[in-house]
């Protein structure tokens, strides 16, 4: 039996032969601590402070804007948390999100309630922020605006642009999550105040991110971890080297594929879903003009998402939703901030298409999906039948 080949390329991005050789390398040659003063500590200092300039320059921050973290979800909380006190200061208590957000984004915010006005702005059909109900909620109380790049189960590409705009012109501060989007889209993010990123969603080791935040909000921050003053008394801890070297490879290695990834990885998703939607009915979540160019949320009408992963779990790789909420018995709140109901909801399956994937993989998956649809339903109607 082949192994099983891997389309979940959203809950996690195999490591880049070269971002491995380079964290090998680096565990080898800077086991030191990067913030002592021995000659192998400023060697490890001098190795994450290259990582931190490939890092910022991805998504187009200076290096002395780039925090190290343990990934996005604590760089997510950096930016929420971080800015509270300064949120209180000004007086700017209301919080803007959207429905569409990340574990990591909704839960933090929503245990603001009793302090804070947090407002969980709609999403349209296509999974894209409501920019009308956006501009119509956002006020001189506004302090943050945090909306994801790109989504995490439906890979809708939100129009950071538009809404960065938009919340500037109240003088809110703009947080994005980039955990799906950095390394996989060309990003303009001139003024956007903050962004989170992580390394293992582009083909970096897990265990590293980052939150970037521009020197004027950076001085804003109250740490959330307090200890040695490390990451300029914003992030306490012990810098792992081999880690942010590894990150730095990986995010220069994705800025020198930018030009031409996407565009191969848009054509393998188009052939995987041509194949499907010529011999099973096959219905497509979100937006195919907007979203990433790897991504797919399909959903087959009759098929519960969670027995179709698990028929072909030995063949292929693929999820229901976010693996970070993959222990939770409810549908996708991605898949109902769109309109879907529970049972179309429940009905759905996240597919990822990356750097490794190849034709054939995409032939053979197809030819499986489409073989385990028609079980399932043969197998339902049986059901019902008797």
């Amino acid at each position: 039996m082949p192994d099983a080949s891997y389309f979940d390329y959203h809950a996690h991005t195999p490591l880049d032969p070269e971002v491995r050789s380079a964290l090998f390398e680096a565990y080898a040659g800077l086991d030191a601590n990067p913030h002592s003063q021995s000659k192998r500590g400023e060697a490890a200092r001098l190795a994450i402070e290259s990582a931190r300039q490939a890092t910022g320059a991805l998504v187009g921050f200076a290096p002395a804007d780039v925090i190290f973290t343990s990934g996005a979800t604590e760089a997510n909380n950096l930016a929420i948390n971080g800015i509270l006190d300064h949120l209180r200061q000004v007086g700017r208590t209301q919080i803007l999100v959207s429905a569409g957000e990340h574990a990591s984004i909704l839960s933090t915010v929503a245990a603001l309630k009793a302090e804070f006005d947090i407002r969980v702005l709609p999403l349209l059909r296509t999974g894209r922020i409501d920019l009308d109900a956006l501009a119509d909620t956002i006020g001189p109380k506004t302090g943050l605006v945090s909306i994801a790049a790109a989504n995490h189960e439906i890979g809708t590409l939100q129009p950071i642009s538009e809404i960065t705009g938009i919340a500037k012109a109240q003088g809110a501060l703009v947080h994005s999550d980039l955990a799906q989007a950095a390394g996989k889209i060309p990003l303009e993010l001139s003024q956007v105040d903050l962004v989170s990123v992580t390394a293992h969603k582009l083909y970096g080791p897990i265990g590293i991110g980052a939150l970037c935040a521009r020197r004027p909000v950076r001085r804003l921050l109250t740490p959330l971890l307090r200890g040695g003053g490390q990451e300029g008394g914003i992030r306490s801890g012990t810098v792992p080297a081999p880690l942010a070297v590894a990150f730095g490879a990986a995010c220069s290695i994705a800025a020198d594929r930018l030009s031409v990834e996407p565009l191969r990885v848009a054509t393998l998703r188009d052939r995987l879903l041509e194949r499907i939607a010529a011999s099973v009915e096959v219905f497509v979540n979100g937006d195919m003009d907007n979203r990433l160019s790897g991504n797919l949320n399909l959903r087959f009408s009759g098929v519960d998402g969670e027995a179709l992963v698990m028929r072909v779990r030995e063949n292929l790789v693929i999820s229901t939703g976010s693996a970070c909420s993959s222990k939770s018995l409810e549908p996708s709140h991605v898949l109902r901030a769109i309109g879907l109901t529970r049972d179309e909801a429940e009905s759905a399956i996240r597919i990822g298409i990356g750097r490794f994937t190849t034709a054939d993989e995409v032939d053979r998956a197809a030819a499986l999906l489409c073989a385990a649809v028609n079980d399932l339903r043969a197998m339902s109607g049986r059901l019902r039948a008797s």
